[in-house]
């Protein structure tokens, strides 16, 4: 990677950042494609994130942000502008400034979600779903998944209250039927996604019964493990298509690039992902 006075400068902003794989990856695409770039993480205390972004975006250089734990929900806040998942969420990862000036952000995660659902012949629109957990990734992807159209959506959370949160937040943007249950009973839904840390340490409690999932629905698990979880492990034994987490991230590289108005490297990586593949989970 050549970097000059001409190169244009982004940031991925957390705190920690030391298990970010962005940089690897982004770095090796615009070299890979000839684009005057380069991504830097920078490990930013929440209590100072504000400043920092002011700071940063000073610089007639600077391209903007990848946004990375634990500092979506804050940007989202600076934000003027965002797009509707964000909105929803409450988060953003990335952050670009308008030609007039202000700041605005988008969040992929739940697009890079449905996006892998498409790249797994899963359907969304018309089906009955069923999301497990209303953290920052169940708000995300039931946010986008909304947007696709399905018959209707159902959160399930321990705390009801944070549920309907985002139900509320969900009806005042999409005309989806959505309500929230304490209940996880997977019977009747055809699409069941795991947005709850369970099946990340050994011995926890699977979020769902596998027993009771209907044969033919589909099932994912957005923990990202090189091993199955158990409920993927445990629905993939009954025959049920059940696919874990990572193709979400793979899905969101083109949207970064497009965010950021690299929109001819965007149309090559979306028609092509195997770089990305290979780079985030080479085999």
């Amino acid at each position: 990677m050549a970097i000059s006075g001409k190169t244009q400068v982004f940031m991925i902003v957390g705190d920690p950042v030391a298990q970010v794989r962005a940089p690897e990856v982004y770095n090796y695409l615009f070299a890979k494609h000839g684009i005057d770039a380069v991504l830097v993480p920078v490990k930013v205390p929440s209590a100072q994130l504000g400043g920092f972004v002011r700071a940063a975006f000073a610089a007639e250089n600077f391209g903007g942000f990848w946004v990375t734990i634990p500092h979506k929900a804050a940007m989202q806040a600076l934000m003027e502008t965002c797009d509707s998942v964000a909105d929803v969420a409450g988060a953003v990862n990335a952050v670009r400034r308008s030609p007039s000036g202000t700041l605005e952000g988008a969040l992929f995660d739940g697009l890079g979600f449905v996006k892998g659902l498409d790249h797994f012949g899963m359907a969304v629109e018309g089906r009955k779903v069923l999301i497990l957990g209303a953290g920052g990734g169940g708000q995300a992807v039931a946010a986008a998944v909304a947007q696709r159209g399905p018959a209707s959506i159902v959160i399930a959370n321990r705390s009801l209250g944070k549920a309907q949160a985002i139900v509320d937040r969900l009806q005042s943007r999409f005309s989806v039927p959505v309500s929230c249950t304490t209940s996880t009973d997977p019977t009747g839904f055809d699409l069941i996604i795991n947005c709850t840390s369970q099946g990340l340490k050994p011995g926890d409690a699977l979020p769902t019964d596998p027993a009771r999932i209907d044969a033919s629905a589909a099932v994912v698990d957005i923990i990202m493990t090189r091993e199955p979880t158990p409920l993927l492990a445990a629905c993939r034994a009954r025959g049920i298509q059940a696919q874990a987490g990572f193709e979400m991230l793979v899905q969101q590289v083109p949207e970064y690039m497009r965010f950021f108005g690299m929109t001819d490297l965007a149309e090559a990586l979306q028609n092509d992902l195997s770089d990305v593949r290979n780079l985030l989970y080479p085999r």
